[in-house]
């Protein structure tokens, strides 16, 4: 036996190559160093005389300290090993800091997080010395229960009736659940009235007996329904009674003092039928226990005018004498009449805006349209239906007379239209706003009585048929439109007569992202006295009909013919005062002409 074949029987097939020659920087799983095996190997001596083979001997032995799994890595699994432990050092390192920021940095970033969802949002809350500080923002309605203890029954209502917060919701909310005074501007359609609704039924609980405990004042009667529809569905099952006042008349059915023994927990009114039980001796109403009072379209109730309800206003401030009251002062434009009675009544509130201030919704399509007269204004609407009206389709008109003319010359054009104003009874109007909400009333006529806080579900379309009489009055009746986050339209028409507010509204849509002309921008804006004039009286225009001058003449002769002869049928009773006052105008007629001749 040669050497060859012994040392291969000795190193059991083991080949020692370049190729299988181990790294110099070797990584193992295990921390620990291990030894290898290792091979003690003895060479035969060989002699050339004899042939005799002197083997030492030759023993394989390894080291008796293996380790277990261990696992020679190569260059490749080792680049790909030390990626994944710098990760791992990095997570450590997170981790570390983690735990070491301390809390106060904690709350400043969430509170540097939250400022930066305000700005987005478009939330302006404007600090003044005597305002408290104010509340971060909600951004789910489950915060309601974890950090203000709402009642699961209460935000199983709100959600049902809300996904998630609006803007004005996160911020109104978590203020008026501190029970802080509260002014806030948001646009039409934001979801103001669960705003102020949630923060009242969470903390009136339960129905108690004692007199009614939160006041919430609209500017109309209609308002004032739908705010309690709205104060019923989000108070599901917590039996809160809430009411509304229909009439003043009856003695037994409006008395709400103590004695009457009529309990209730929620009032929503205008404040006329309130100054109107007030003023009853013995008063009729008791509002000595108001904890909440909630003065919902601000502006329309205290705008300076002969509509204006700041006497009333007063007068029902003064019978809530409760000293621990919230007042909260919600609305979609500020004036500074407003702005001036809240920081001289309510110095200590959380003043705050959504959006731009006095600024038209960005959902809704508004157009200026010019039909040259008044004449023109009738055939450009007729066309609008010609070319097709997706109903329901809110019209506004600047007087009742107007209303009543444009719905006589629309009924007999075959569309279901309607017409409402405050000369039709109450109960007339109600059963109009309900065809109307239900589809059966295609097109409805309206004055401003409806563009304040009334919420249509889908209203496609609102044509101003008079020109708003001020800015106000213009972003309140497009706002009836484009609520809720659904997209609206919205056409006025404008004559020659028209421009006193027409270069101000033009900049309002020009500014919510519509089309204007430029010479409407480059127009003269007109002084603050015309603007304060058009403000308070409507200007005079012409009627609206079709039917010719000569015909209009021939009806009235008619009129006037009837009404004589109506007169004269009826016996005619002279008193003495009225014969004698006959004969001394006589007299006086007898001796002017003698007088003359002399």
């Amino acid at each position: 036996m040669i050497a060859n074949d012994l040392f291969r029987k000795l190193s059991c097939g083991a080949k020692f190559s370049n190729k299988n020659r181990l790294p110099v920087k070797r990584k193992l799983e295990n921390g620990s160093t291990t030894s290898l095996p290792k091979l003690k190997v003895c060479i035969k001596e060989e002699t050339d005389t004899g042939r005799k083979v002197k083997a030492s001997k030759v023993t394989k032995s390894l080291v008796a300290t293996p380790v277990e799994d261990t696992r020679i890595k190569s260059e490749d699994s080792s680049s790909d090993d030390s990626g994944s432990e710098q990760e791992n050092r990095e997570q450590k390192k997170s981790e570390q800091q983690k735990k070491i920021v301390p809390p106060e940095k904690v709350e400043l970033i969430n509170q540097l997080r939250l400022n930066r969802l305000r700005n987005q949002l478009k939330i302006h809350v404007k600090k003044s010395r005597h305002s408290p500080e104010v509340p971060n923002i909600i951004e789910s309605f489950d915060q309601l229960s974890t950090d203000y203890g709402v009642s699961n029954r209460l935000v199983a209502n709100i959600q049902s009736c809300y996904s998630t917060p609006t803007p004005v919701q996160m911020q109104a909310i978590p203020i008026l659940l501190k029970t802080h005074s509260l002014h806030a501007c948001a646009p039409t359609g934001s979801g103001k009235t669960a705003a102020f609704l949630i923060p009242i039924l969470h903390h009136l609980k339960k129905p108690m007996k004692c007199g009614f405990r939160a006041l919430i004042i609209c500017p109309t009667r209609e308002l004032a329904k739908q705010t309690q529809r709205e104060a019923l569905r989000l108070g599901d099952e917590m039996n809160l009674r809430t009411h509304v006042i229909h009439m003043v008349d009856d003695p037994k059915k409006c008395d709400y003092s103590f004695a009457s023994g009529r309990s209730y927990d929620i009032l929503v009114t205008t404040p006329n039928r309130i100054c109107y039980l007030l003023s009853q001796n013995p008063p009729k109403i008791d509002l000595s226990n108001i904890q909440w009072v909630v003065i919902d379209e601000a502006d329309k109730l205290f705008e300076d005018s002969k509509n204006s309800f700041r006497d009333q206003l007063d007068t029902v401030l003064t019978a809530c004498n409760n000293p621990s009251k919230t007042i909260a002062l919600f609305s979609a434009t500020q004036t500074r009449d407003v702005n001036l009675w809240v920081a001289k009544n309510v110095p200590n509130r959380i003043r705050f805006s959504i959006g731009l201030i006095n600024g038209a919704v960005e959902l809704v399509d508004q157009k200026l349209l010019f039909t040259g007269s008044e004449s023109g204004k009738l055939l450009a609407f007729r066309e609008m239906v010609a070319q097709g009206l997706h109903p329901p389709v809110l019209v506004f008109v600047q007087s009742k007379d107007r209303a009543q003319q444009l719905f006589t010359e629309l009924i007999y054009d075959g569309l279901n239209v309607d017409v409402i104003h405050s000369d039709r009874t109450q109960r007339e109007r109600d059963n109009v706003v309900r065809a109307f909400r239900e589809g059966k009333i295609w097109i409805l006529i309206c004055t401003e009585l409806m563009s304040r806080g009334i919420d249509f579900k889908g209203v496609n379309l609102v044509v101003n048929y008079d020109f708003p009489p001020s800015t106000i009055s213009y972003v309140h009746r497009i706002g009836r439109t484009g609520r809720a986050g659904r997209p609206g339209k919205a056409v006025t028409f404008f004559t020659k007569d028209d421009t006193v507010n027409l270069k101000s509204i033009a900049q309002l849509i020009k500014s919510a992202g519509g089309e204007v002309p430029d010479y409407m921008l480059q127009m003269h804006g007109s002084s603050k006295k015309a603007r304060d004039t058009l403000a308070q009286k409507a200007p005079k225009r012409a009627m609206i009909r079709t039917i010719p001058t000569f015909e209009l003449q021939q009806l009235q002769r008619k009129k006037r013919f009837v009404s004589k002869s109506k007169g004269k049928n009826k016996p005619l009773v002279v008193s003495s005062n009225s014969s004698n006052k006959s004969a001394n105008a006589g007299k006086s007629k007898r001796s002017k002409p003698s007088a003359s001749k002399k």
